[in-house]
């Protein structure tokens, strides 16, 4: 019986059993080791987590994935997924070895030279890139100031995640009306927040096309953006050939004023989409959302 990944991610104990080894072994071994898990969870083609990343990938390789392309695209995107995942464990305790492995692009360092308050708040729209966890908490450890909006009420592994980043220093917000107000006003004092745009939600408002399809994604960012009168900016990760994961950041995207709600969310989450696809398009296999962004379209991935 293999392992499913989904299952491990969403269990306090798998991901304790994960960390605890992932501290132990060399990279070497741990990436080889992570390899093999990967492959074996690729096998399981009626997993959850393995329909969802067939059809994620499907759409942004331009619907012509199939057969043994498909399933190679597949395996190439788990394996980073559980490579990210040991290296998030392996290094995340060692502040010193993680900052060997990060390199701060051109286009990030603005953002990384931020005091906590300046004349204009900023709206930091993360994609799950590679290892964005890693450099994430690096980044409030390493004294970056900012609000993160996570999910609401986390539960299981995620809650486990949670009281780790809590306990490194990150000012985490789980979503609520609450925590929007508190963010609004503090974008509107000049501070950063962060936030996740590419993780699939339940009954959205509305549907922004991403990579020409209706997305399930969240535009609470585009909201508060608005409200704040706030640019919103890309932050993403790459794992390189160096080795190394490198950040990059979009230029500032302002938002569009329109007279109607509804349409000023939608038409302004799809310009940020528009340049998150560019980003993805970049290394479609270090995309690692494990759950499907195009809900439509799973009835079209085999079992």
């Amino acid at each position: 019986m293999g392992i499913d990944l989904q299952q491990v991610i969403n269990s306090p104990l798998g991901l304790r059993l994960v960390s605890s080894v992932a501290q132990r072994l060399p990279p070497r071994l741990g990436h080889r080791l992570a390899s093999e898990l990967a492959d074996q969870i690729v096998r399981r083609r009626d997993s959850q987590i393995v329909r969802a990343v067939r059809a994620n990938q499907w759409v942004v390789n331009g619907v012509k994935l199939k057969g043994d392309a498909m399933d190679q695209v597949v395996r190439a995107t788990l394996r980073n997924t559980a490579h990210s995942l040991f290296d998030l464990y392996h290094y995340s305790h060692d502040m010193e070895a993680t900052r060997q492995r990060i390199v701060f692009d051109s286009s990030f360092q603005k953002i990384a030279g931020r005091s906590e308050f300046e004349e204009q708040g900023l709206m930091i729209a993360g994609l799950h890139l590679s290892n964005f966890d890693l450099v994430l908490q690096f980044l409030c450890r390493d004294g970056m100031k900012g609000l993160v909006l996570t999910l609401p009420e986390p539960k299981g592994g995620r809650r486990l995640e949670y009281d780790i980043r809590k306990r490194i220093g990150m000012n985490l917000l789980p979503a609520s009306v609450g925590s929007f107000r508190q963010a609004l006003k503090h974008l509107q004092q000049g501070g950063l927040v962060l936030t996740g745009i590419d993780r699939p939600i339940e009954n959205p408002e509305v549907y922004p096309r991403f990579f020409g399809r209706l997305a399930a994604l969240p535009v609470h960012h585009i909201f508060l953006a608005s409200k704040a009168r706030v640019p919103v900016v890309i932050t993403v990760t790459y794992l390189w050939q160096d080795g190394k994961y490198h950040i990059l950041a979009s230029d500032p995207i302002d938002m569009d004023p329109y007279p109607n709600l509804d349409e000023a969310l939608l038409r302004n989450a799809e310009k940020v989409l528009a340049v998150a696809e560019e980003y993805i398009r970049r290394a479609p296999q270090q995309w690692t959302v494990p759950l499907p962004v195009w809900p439509q379209v799973m009835h079209l991935m085999q079992k």
